[in-house]
């Protein structure tokens, strides 16, 4: 009988050494939270630092992708449930210092940031992992096979024969029981951290029971003012409506590292911008620019809303000005590049693998190693893809060309502390075409 007790010991404890380890899925939990933004005529990553207790610190820190000096960036961080704010001031750096603030509690809070004459308000949630009545059966069941396991040792090195097989059966039972709740554990339904968002319930109407998940979001692209002059700064303002309820959108999600991530370029495809917009107010994103050239403008922000799906809003606009004005309006330095293309004449439908050398260390851009936008000769298609994780100093994308004809493109990476663009015209052919 004890041989067959101490058996079933060690067949628990070989599976506890083999089982995952609990709450793998929880990984958002103090995870830090990255959110692009571009301000102050600056491309920044905002770093919010998971945190694992409350009350306690928060950490936050302002990385910068293109050379500043030091750009203050004023801080305000105030939780929604009591109006509780503290404040304090990072600094827009290559490598920058974290500012510490206290958070007393969980759940949805505002973090506004404020650089030169722009103000942004960052929504998010404060997470943090909580015990559950998985981890006591874990954990209690452990702590109850130990005890027992320490007791029939002693009462067996006292000669007790039958109150040691108790025990050290009841060992066996707890380390089978723990055993067991960790094996079947991942299948149970996720426990959600202090500060989650509550359930999302699905919206009444015919539409929304038979698609579920929330509508795509309505969109309006406009400038500020309404026809900006080449060379002079203009806001472009982005607002989102829910078309169902009128209501401003804002339950965006984080997609690739920002709430909105916005194309625009010229006409003619020699300006071009990759930025980040402001969250200004519920359902309204901005962001200052200038346009190099006057013309038809054209604009196209790619983003997320909660349990729905990823989406492309799409505008235009007008600039007026002297055309002899002009320059190449990347913003951002611009490197010449010819790419290697296989197959080397691309076919429409088919994948082609674009490959490209870069200048200096790569580093992690809004998530990536490496960005391709391409767009149609026309305007009317926008695709984005990332780099494949190729080691060393070459860049390799595949994508998919969805028709003949003439397509500009853009690949962009961080190197340094600025981002890199280098512009690609790619001539795609029809399937079965003559090469």
């Amino acid at each position: 009988m004890i041989r067959v007790l101490r058996v079933l010991c060690l067949a628990a404890v070989l599976m506890l050494a083999g089982a995952a380890p609990a709450a793998a899925h929880n990984v958002t939990v103090g995870a830090d939270l990255r959110i692009a933004q571009t301000i102050a005529g600056t491309e920044v990553t905002v770093v919010i630092k998971g945190t694992k207790r409350v009350p306690g610190p928060l950490q936050i820190g302002v990385i910068a992708f293109q050379p500043v000096t030091d750009v203050p960036v004023a801080l305000e961080l105030r939780s929604v449930a009591d109006g509780r704010t503290v404040t304090g001031v990072a600094r827009a750096a290559y490598e920058p210092q974290y500012t510490q603030l206290k958070v007393d509690r969980t759940g949805p809070h505002e973090l506004t940031l404020r650089a030169g004459n722009e103000t942004a308000v960052v929504p998010f949630r404060v997470l943090v992992d909580r015990g559950s009545a998985i981890e006591l059966l874990i954990y209690g069941g452990l702590l109850v096979a130990a005890l027992l396991m320490i007791g029939g040792l002693l009462t067996g090195a006292l000669a007790r024969r039958n109150p040691a097989m108790l025990l050290t059966g009841g060992a066996a039972i707890g380390l089978t029981v723990a055993a067991m709740v960790v094996i079947f554990e991942p299948l149970l339904p996720a426990v959600p951290p202090d500060g989650a968002a509550p359930t999302v319930a699905a919206t009444v109407g015919a539409g929304a029971a038979a698609t579920g998940g929330r509508p795509f979001v309505q969109g309006r692209v406009a400038t500020l003012p309404a026809r900006p002059a080449s060379g002079e700064e203009f806001t472009l303002r982005l607002d989102l409506i829910d078309g169902s309820t009128g209501r401003p959108v804002d339950d965006l999600v984080l997609h690739h590292e920002a709430l909105a991530h916005v194309i625009v370029t010229s006409e003619d495809g020699r300006y071009f911008r990759h930025v980040h917009p402001l969250r200004t107010a519920p359902g309204r994103l901005e962001v200052k620019m200038r346009a190099d050239r006057p013309g038809r403008y054209l604009a196209y922000a790619e983003l997320e809303r909660e349990d729905s799906g990823g989406q492309l809003i799409t505008g235009e606009f007008s600039v007026n000005g002297d055309a002899s004005d002009a320059s190449v309006g990347t913003e951002t330095p611009v490197e010449a590049v010819t790419p290697l293309l296989q197959p080397a004449a691309p076919v429409a439908g088919r994948p082609t693998t674009i490959e490209l050398g870069t200048t200096g260390t790569v580093r992690p851009w809004l998530g990536m190693t490496g960005h391709l936008i391409v767009r149609s000769q026309d305007g009317t298609f926008l695709g984005h893809v990332h780099e494949m994780g190729t080691p060393g100093p070459r860049l390799r994308f595949t994508f998919s060309f969805p028709s003949p004809g003439r397509y500009l493109a853009w690949a962009q990476y961080a190197t340094g502390d600025h981002i890199v663009t280098a512009p690609l015209t790619i001539n795609v052919t029809a399937s079965g075409a003559s090469q």
